[in-house]
């Protein structure tokens, strides 16, 4: 008999209120494919325990305090690099999301998320993608981009109209929510010259991850169409997922 095996997600839950991290625990849990591996009451304990335990994703409360969710989120990324930060947010402004997303968060979730949606989120973000809700996206894709707060903009607009076509085109995928995997299939190149293409990218602008490429990319409007794609897919959770 053939015994299939299963890609176990490991995730560290995080969050104040001890009932919280219980039903996320009891939700996670419940998954054949994924496991909780330990649970912090602040970001200093969920960085140290991050590195102590090397989970694959850290599901992580944005309004702790003490150390909050956004440095906590940027310690993490530094010091436990192989970790994909998700964070839970229960109410969220335009600055919060910045914030998660260039402090190196690989997703952002709503506290008021369906548990089919945490859980789809949480696999996407270990599989490589960025997750954003469908109606978080949508707001700041109604607005103009805020190049005046972000002095290093006009900087790294110049780097980015240095790079290659095949370049510009996987920023575009990247900013996109897609994984490597997703983008050659796309672009119809090798999973090696996809991965090599993004590690290019990110030393050319002096980017730490793939998120904060997307967040460039968004804060630049540059989109699929404008890199000469026919069509990109983001991950969105929400009302569209299908």
């Amino acid at each position: 008999m053939n015994v299939v095996r299963v890609n176990v997600v490991r995730v560290l839950v995080v969050d104040d209120q001890p009932v919280i991290r219980a039903g996320l625990r009891a939700l996670l849990g419940a998954a054949d494919d994924l496991r909780v591996v330990g649970e912090a009451g602040d970001g200093a304990a969920a960085v140290s325990m991050a590195r102590e335990l090397g989970p694959d994703v850290v599901l992580l409360d944005l309004g702790m305090p003490g150390v909050g969710g956004i440095d906590a989120t940027l310690q993490l990324t530094r010091s436990t690099p192989a970790a994909r930060v998700l964070v839970l947010a229960n109410q969220v402004s335009d600055e919060s999301v910045r914030g998660a997303f260039q402090a190196g968060a690989a997703g952002l979730l709503l506290k008021t998320s369906s548990p089919r949606e945490i859980l789809s989120s949480v696999r996407s973000v270990a599989a490589g993608a960025s997750v954003l809700p469908y109606s978080v996206m949508r707001r700041l894709m109604s607005r103009p981009a805020p190049h005046a707060r972000l002095p290093r903009v006009a900087e790294l607009r110049g780097k980015v109209a240095s790079l290659g076509e095949s370049e510009v085109k996987v920023l575009a995928l990247v900013a996109a929510g897609m994984s490597n995997k997703e983008i050659s299939g796309a672009l119809h190149l090798s999973l090696t010259s996809v991965k090599t293409y993004v590690s290019r990218i990110l030393r050319r602008l002096g980017l730490d991850n793939r998120t904060q490429a997307a967040i460039l990319a968004y804060e630049l409007g540059l989109s699929c169409e404008q890199a000469g794609i026919e069509s990109g897919r983001p991950v969105l959770v929400g009302p569209d997922e299908s």
